[in-house]
């Protein structure tokens, strides 16, 4: 409860900060006095909530977004466990996934125009194309850094080629592919934002550059917040959905003022737990053997 709190308070502290820079008009180097106060913001998020565009831009923004990371989700995590787990498909597409990935994706805006026949497709395979190349990143180093004794331990038991990549390479991979979905609905939102401005129709990014080019500046930063708190919700579901998909790895709890705590399944304690009752067993053992063999020669000695 205290690091809620404590979030709280930061957030708050940052927008008395900015209250407090704008009413005043500080310039001096950065100019302030050209910004809205957050008073005029939050009075023209109210009026643009009371409105239906604003649900109408919403709607459409996460319809686009939803629709392009999904196609980025399935076809990244096939393209990089392909080329992971196949030279063929390496050479084969490996170097023009490796030219391809250095162009911005707003960049292909133009080409988007030119190849599809709506906006709203062009969006779309926009922001597709944004997301792909993270996810298929990360998942192209998370199979390859997986140890090689699993797959043989599948093998030797008979398991073929389907029954490693489902019980092997993606539950082993799971955490990579998490994290360039991660990274992958930032990117998203970034090109989608910006693909709105371009050749959007409606949409927050459409609407943010509206009221940019009509100089109404709290519009802007509604846009501006919406966007974000839209980025931050999608992260975090991103996230919460790879934490309960891989439940079963161990997890490590912050302990204040010492070092982090591996916190372990009930599974792996108890295995910890006989491997030291184990080892203190075979200690004990040891030291009586140690005993014996001390009597042993002391009553050798007697004798001799």
């Amino acid at each position: 409860m205290s690091r809620y709190v404590l979030r709280t308070a930061s957030l708050a502290a940052a927008l008395g900060l900015w209250q407090l820079l704008t009413s005043l008009k500080v310039d001096l180097w950065l100019r302030f006095s050209q910004f809205p106060t957050v008073a005029d913001v939050a009075r023209a998020f109210a009026d643009r909530v009371s409105g239906g565009d604003y649900w109408t831009d919403l709607t459409d923004s996460l319809t686009r977004i939803l629709t392009g990371f999904a196609l980025a989700a399935v076809l990244g995590v096939a393209t990089g466990v392909l080329v992971a787990r196949s030279r063929l498909a390496e050479d084969l597409l490996g170097p023009v996934l490796e030219v391809l990935r250095p162009i911005p994706a707003i960049a292909l805006v133009p080409v988007a125009i030119l190849l599809f026949p709506s906006n709203e497709q062009g969006i779309v395979f926009i922001t597709c194309t944004a997301a792909f190349f993270p996810v298929m990143v990360s998942t192209r180093h998370a199979v390859r850094a997986l140890t090689p004794v699993w797959e043989e331990a599948v093998r030797t038991m008979g398991g073929g080629r389907w029954r490693i990549l489902g019980s092997v390479v993606l539950p082993g991979a799971l955490p990579g592919i998490f994290g360039g979905l991660s990274v992958g609905i930032g990117v998203s939102w970034i090109c989608v934002i910006s693909a709105e401005m371009i050749s959007g129709q409606y949409g927050v990014g459409y609407r943010t550059w509206q009221d940019y080019t009509v100089v109404n500046y709290p519009g802007v930063f509604v846009g501006m917040v919406t966007i974000g708190v839209l980025g931050w919700v999608t992260s975090t579901a991103v996230e919460l959905l790879g934490r309960w998909l891989t439940r079963w790895l161990p997890r490590t709890s912050y302990v204040p003022g010492g070092r982090p705590r591996a916190v372990v399944p009930a599974v792996a304690a108890a295995a910890v737990a006989v491997r030291a009752d184990g080892e203190s067993q075979k200690q004990s053992d040891s030291q009586q053997q140690g005993r014996d063999d001390t009597g042993q020669e002391a009553r050798d000695e007697h004798y001799v």
